[in-house]
């Protein structure tokens, strides 16, 4: 597989036995099955692969600076573009060899990638940050439920906005208000940075589908009972998608927490119904019981604010961070910012200050 521009190749030319695919220390591993997820892996060391997954091996630019390229939301909307099916879709790998790359010179793809990693360190501190903070909680909330004598059904505690069935007609290429969807919701994290947009909320949508920051919400088709944080702005509900709504708003630490245990999202798993692809019920949903004392879980969830909210923080920065990069990536591969000019020590220090 071969692109050229500015003398950039790009190859994936690692042997094939079978079902499996060699790559490579040093290629770059792209899925190839649902592009807009942007799974994407720098290899460490040679190994195997799916021949669902593309290797990229850099024959006449840097192996980081090809990863960078790689990583670029251009890349993966032009993926997109590519794409064959519906409910799974596939990139086209002979169109996708079609991408077009600059070339800069080694040097400049050296400090291009300085910059870029710069940022990504950052952003991976605060994911290894909330992965403790995850720990905690499932510890505190852990000690919690084996005190509640009680069981009682999700209802008495929350409920479940759902959201609205938006109409593909009225998406625009730069409305302020991002969609999200099923495919947003990932592992305790959303993440709208390739979301379809709209200009203006329609007028028969319900207050609860405009989420707040810290709102958390529920995968309810396809890999149901994923729940994550909102971490940006101007996010809408979209259907197959609920909102966690608790009767007291100082019960979402607990509930979120709740939520992200493998025995309640394997409960969930359990009454799911669809042979094609499993949905969700928030009726369902809701008649799924909790361990319950009000003042057991009154005082964890005092205990597990501070922890929700340095989650909802830490992921706040990464989304700003991970914007920042995204912004600059194309800016400096055109060398539109010329990247002699930029300070990365001074770059570190406000990184480290943050």
């Amino acid at each position: 597989m071969v692109a050229n521009r500015g003398g950039i190749t790009l190859a994936s030319s690692a042997p094939s036995d079978g079902k499996v695919k060699r790559y490579r220390k040093d290629d770059v591993l792209v899925s190839n099955i649902r592009p807009y997820f942007k799974k994407i892996w720098h290899a460490s060391h040679d190994g195997a692969c799916s021949n669902d997954v593309l290797v990229f091996e850099a024959t006449k630019c840097d192996p980081s600076y090809l990863f960078w390229v790689l990583s670029s939301d251009a890349f993966f909307d032009y993926m997109m573009k590519t794409a064959r099916g519906t409910k799974m879709p596939r990139g086209d790998k002979k169109a996708i060899m079609g991408y077009q790359v600059g070339l800069p010179s080694v040097d400049q793809q050296k400090a291009i990638c300085e910059i870029l990693e710069s940022l990504q360190e950052k952003v991976a501190l605060n994911n290894q940050l909330n992965g403790y903070l995850e720990e905690l909680g499932q510890s505190l909330l852990s000690e919690c439920l084996r005190s509640c004598g009680d069981m009682l059904p999700l209802s008495s505690v929350m409920s479940l906005g759902s959201g609205f069935a938006f109409k593909s007609s009225t998406y625009t290429n730069d409305g302020k208000f991002k969609i999200l969807t099923i495919k947003n919701v990932q592992d305790g994290s959303v993440d709208c940075s390739n979301s379809n947009r709209i200009d203006d909320p329609p007028k028969k949508m319900r207050g609860f589908c405009n989420l707040q920051l810290g709102s958390v919400v529920l995968s309810l088709t396809g890999n149901v009972g994923r729940v994550g944080i909102v971490s940006e702005e101007d996010c809408l509900l979209n259907q197959r998608v609920a909102v966690i709504q608790p009767h007291q708003s100082s019960l979402l630490p607990g509930l979120y927490f709740y939520f992200r245990q493998k025995s309640f999202q394997n409960e969930m798993i359990g009454i799911a119904r669809g042979t094609a692809q499993a949905n969700l019920s928030p009726l369902e949903t809701l008649q799924l019981e909790i361990p319950y004392d009000k003042q057991a879980f009154d005082e964890v969830n005092s205990s597990l604010l501070p922890v929700f909210d340095l989650i909802l923080a830490n992921k706040v920065e990464s989304t700003k961070l991970a914007n920042l990069r995204d912004t600059l990536l194309p800016k400096l591969m055109s060398g539109e910012i010329d990247v002699s000019k930029v300070d990365l020590k001074q770059l570190n220090s406000h990184l480290t200050d943050c």
